[in-house]
Order: C-alpha cells, then structure tokens, then sequence
C-alpha cells in the first residue's frame, strides 16, 4: 500500500482525526470552525483531517466509516482552494 491510513478518535475528548502517508512536518489550517487540514510544508501535501466535536457534529449515536482503504487525499479540493 502507498500510502498507511491511520484513524483515530478519542472519544472522551470527542476529537477525530484521519492521518495519511508517514508523518512529516506540518502546519495547520482551520477550513471551518473546528475542523482543520494539517499539510506538509515542503509538499503542499493534505497528511490529516482533524474534526473537533466530530460526534456532536455526526447528529448520529453511531459513528461509521465508509472509505476505501489507502484512500489519497493529495488531490482533495476545499472550495475553490487545491491543497
């Protein structure tokens, strides 16, 4: 697989956060209130999505996940913003 996705969810702190490819250095963009991309500062490349309040956000008891496994978010476009 090229690139490893990790999940992870801590559900006490209610926060989300869907990770891909090897951890690099980064910084981070808040593209809605509580919701951030972290973004590889060499590359330009999405490494994360990170959700604050994701159950209160779900409207849902239930927290599901449908993606392919080894999904690529490098061509992923927010808006009229290519990250």
């Amino acid at each position: 697989m090229k690139n490893k996705t990790r999940l992870y969810y801590d559900e006490d702190g209610d926060f989300l956060e869907i990770s891909v490819g090897e951890p690099s250095e980064c910084y981070a963009e808040e593209i809605e209130p509580g919701i951030f991309l972290r973004l590889d500062k060499k590359t330009g490349e999405i490494k994360s999505i990170s959700v604050l309040d994701f159950r209160k956000r779900s409207h849902s008891r239930d927290i599901e996940f449908s993606f392919p496994i080894g999904f690529d978010l490098t061509d992923v476009k927010f808006g009229q913003k290519n990250f």
